[in-house]
């Protein structure tokens, strides 16, 4: 955020709730920093200092305060729209990448040097890769102590603490109080591994399109592995070599209400981290919003959807298998191929939790699809011999749909693999690394949005140029454009990208 401090003080006197989540206040004379919105009576002018991330005001040596929690508040930054790399190195961080890695390595994944990435997050965060990630952490635990009943020893591990001591340790030293001493209701503890599930809420900055949202992924939910049912989506999901299933539906407030069946908490800050990708709850409506409103053609459109967001993708293999599946066919075909690739060669999931949701499968592994013979699979031949290919390849690196250097790298390196074009790498990029400015500019679908009066469509070339000004929101922009041209044509819209 670029405001000084008595814009600051302004913002938290009148509890101003558009900057809750881009600033926090630190006071001095307590030792706690707090949201824009909390309740507690504003201190004097003199005694609060402004910090852009938590981070950064607990690296300062301020805690948490207890009333207006941050661990609650949108997960917004001065770096959204301004530093690509930082946002990318926020996604590694939320995945893990500082668990059992250092920033040195984060940063030759992120392609720059790791000074240059201590820089970055001094310049945009306030606080140090390590001290964001901490930070997290504490925030994540503080949260599942609320929202859970899962053991407290459980809910060190589904936060990230690498061992109970330490998780006790830290609350004590930050707190000064025990972590269970947080748990303001009382009850029967529930272990993960009983298979009841746990409901967390993950918030957003409003407003959100979530209509929109399930309307996406309803037309591409894959039969076997997900189902969006009573305004809820649920699918099955592997991570780290667990199994469990996820179910997102809207909550009460600024929050979606997700519930997590995972035996291996230690899973829990993997899942979280996709869930918020998928959903897209970093986004900042206002700010995106306000940017492509500029332009006198998108203006209508974002009028009219104001909390439209971008959807992820909650594999990167997933999603390049979907779009090499929904080359030349709609939307609907490919979701269907998906689901009888899933049935023939899923792993089975054997879990009350899918069972009651009607879920049978997991979507195939890289190594499954990378041993099959193409001739076996239903599609035309030479389709079908990239596909295996591709799951070749990405059986032998994990990490080949990981964000990694910039937009036009990941782009140049995606084009590179087997069945993948521009169009495909761009849509990758867009929904699986999650870059807010890719966009497949040889899309047919935003081309028919743009067409004029006389229904003369621009060309890609004449496209890319024309979402120059739209920089850095692109993926946005396209959304919006894709939801345009669905409403303005179901039969027709209802195939746009895949």
């Amino acid at each position: 955020m670029d405001l000084d401090d008595n814009a600051c003080y302004r913002a938290f006197s009148m509890r101003d709730a558009r900057f809750d989540g881009k600033i926090f206040g630190a006071v001095r004379t307590t030792g706690i920093y707090c949201r824009p919105v909390c309740p507690a009576r504003t201190p004097k002018r003199e005694n609060i200092t402004f910090y852009p991330s938590a981070a950064a005001a607990q690296g300062a040596g301020f805690r948490p305060c207890l009333r207006c929690r941050p661990e609650t508040s949108p997960d917004l930054g001065a770096w959204n729209g301004t530093s690509n790399t930082v946002s990318r190195a926020m996604s590694l961080i939320e995945q893990g990448a500082l668990d059992n890695g250092d920033v040195d390595a984060l940063a030759t994944r992120l392609g720059v040097g790791e000074r240059q990435l201590r820089r970055l997050f001094r310049q945009h965060l306030g606080a140090s890769p390590i001290a964001v990630a901490q930070t997290r952490r504490v925030l994540l635990a503080k949260q599942l102590i609320h929202q859970t009943r899962l053991p407290m020893a459980e809910v060190a591990l589904a936060s990230g603490f690498g061992s109970v001591r330490r998780f006790n340790e830290t609350f004590q030293h930050l707190y000064r109080k025990p972590p269970g001493t947080l748990r303001r209701t009382e009850g029967v503890e529930v272990s993960a591994t009983t298979g009841a599930g746990a409901t967390l809420r993950l918030p957003y900055r409003p407003p959100y399109d979530w209509e929109a949202m399930l309307a996406f992924l309803t037309l591409r939910a894959i039969p076997h592995v997900e189902r969006v049912a009573d305004g809820a989506y649920v699918r099955t999901l592997a991570v780290g070599g667990d199994i469990g299933v996820v179910r997102v539906a809207k909550g009460p407030g600024n929050d979606l209400l997700v519930t997590l069946w995972f035996a291996k908490v230690q899973v829990w800050p993997a899942v979280i981290a996709k869930i918020r990708r998928v959903f897209d709850l970093a986004a900042d409506p206002d700010l995106i919003g306000r940017h492509l409103s500029e332009d006198p053609d998108l203006a209508p459109l974002v009028a009219r959807r104001p909390g439209l967001r971008a959807p992820g993708a909650w594999d990167g293999f997933e999603l390049a298998v979907r779009a090499v599946l929904g080359q030349q066919i709609t939307v609907a075909g490919a979701r269907n191929l998906a689901g009888r690739l899933a049935e023939a060669y899923g792993q089975p999931v054997d879990l009350a939790a899918a069972k009651t949701q009607g879920l049978t499968r997991l979507f195939p592994s890289a190594q499954a699809l990378s041993v099959l013979d193409p001739e076996v699979l239903p599609m035309p031949r030479a389709r079908g011999r990239g596909l295996i290919a591709l799951a070749g390849l990405a059986a032998e690196d994990p990490d080949l749909f990981g964000p990694r250097g910039s937009l036009d790298e990941a782009v140049d390196r995606l084009v590179a693999l087997p069945g993948i074009g521009p169009w495909t790498a761009q849509y990758i990029a867009m929904r699986a690394l999650r870059e807010p400015d890719a966009f497949p500019n040889g899309d047919l679908g935003l081309m028919r949005a743009l067409q004029d009066a006389e229904g003369r469509r621009p060309t890609a070339n004449q496209l890319i140029a024309r979402a120059e000004p739209w920089r850095p929101w692109r993926a946005y922009a396209a959304s919006h454009l894709w939801a345009h041209d669905a409403a303005t044509d179901p039969k027709i819209g209802a195939a746009y990208a895949a």
